[in-house]
């Protein structure tokens, strides 16, 4: 069983972050008729199935639903949101009830709001009430060597709603039960223009831990191939089976067996690379 599945709902954002490499596609939300023949196609194959890649999945109107049949179909749901539509759509998405929901905090430096108060009080509200509901929520400041100047000033802030002392993790903070601040360094998407990262060994979990599904059905290897540049197959025509023996598929998933990057994308991946985050 694979562990993740980034399905992209939508791939349409209501924010231009600096950080962010965007999508040359064309912009495309799913139907529920969609969800419900991906997620079908899906069902018994993969874990955790978290409503992201591009675009901003708050934005879609059947979140709720999506949530409500991804638990009926056995997926554990996780959400990733910039946090922005919290006020508007929090109460909803509550009684969606997703397992988990990550809040990216650097998306407000990233666009260079200046009202961080306003920005922090909605999402520490739906923080609170969602942590004591059960929801896990992972508050991300993935902005560590970039946009990361404000990050000061918005602990300030979220202390007013949880005050110190927080308990120390490994990556981050525990806030209150059920509520996470995260940390992480700034990355380098990975970009078919840029030179290749000199790197003797490279592993990757894409295909083993995880894959991506596309707002248009293609199957990617993992979640940052923001344009589908390494399309596999398309899950509106195909089962995951067929996709995933396909003679690209089996390559990468060898090519990273024996710590190599058969496909030029990923030998441009500062994640992947720069990071060392996958060492075995």
């Amino acid at each position: 069983m694979i562990a993740r599945c980034y399905l992209e709902i939508t791939n349409v954002c209501n924010l231009d972050c600096l950080f962010c490499p965007k999508t040359g596609r064309e912009r495309r939300s799913l139907t529920p008729e969609d969800f419900d023949l991906l997620t079908s196609r899906l069902q018994g194959r993969v874990r955790f199935l978290y409503f992201h890649l591009m675009g901003e999945p708050m934005l879609h109107r059947h979140l709720p639903r999506f949530i409500a049949m991804a638990r009926e179909r056995g997926f554990i749901p996780v959400l990733t949101t910039n946090g922005t539509l919290l006020s508007r759509a929090g109460v909803s998405l509550l009684e969606a009830r997703p397992h988990k929901v990550q809040i990216s905090l650097h998306s407000h430096e990233g666009n260079g709001f200046t009202d961080a108060a306003a920005y922090i009080a909605q999402v520490m509200d739906f923080s609170l009430r969602a942590a004591r509901q059960g929801i896990i929520v992972v508050l991300r400041l993935w902005n560590g060597g970039g946009y990361d100047s404000e990050n000061g000033h918005l602990h300030e802030l979220m202390a007013e709603y949880v005050p110190r002392p927080w308990t120390e993790r490994y990556d981050g903070w525990k806030l209150a039960d059920n509520l996470y601040l995260e940390y992480d360094g700034m990355f380098e998407w990975p970009d078919t223009h840029r030179d290749d990262y000199a790197e003797d060994e490279v592993f990757c979990y894409a295909l083993r831990n995880q894959i991506g599904v596309l707002v248009d059905g293609s199957v990617v290897p993992c979640c940052l191939d923001h344009d589908g540049d390494i399309t596999l197959g398309n899950l509106f025509t195909q089962s995951l089976d067929e996709i995933l023996r396909s003679p690209r598929a089996c390559a990468i998933y060898d090519g990273f067996t024996h710590h190599r990057a058969v496909e030029p994308l990923c030998r441009k991946c500062g994640y992947a690379a720069v990071s060392k985050r996958f060492r075995k």
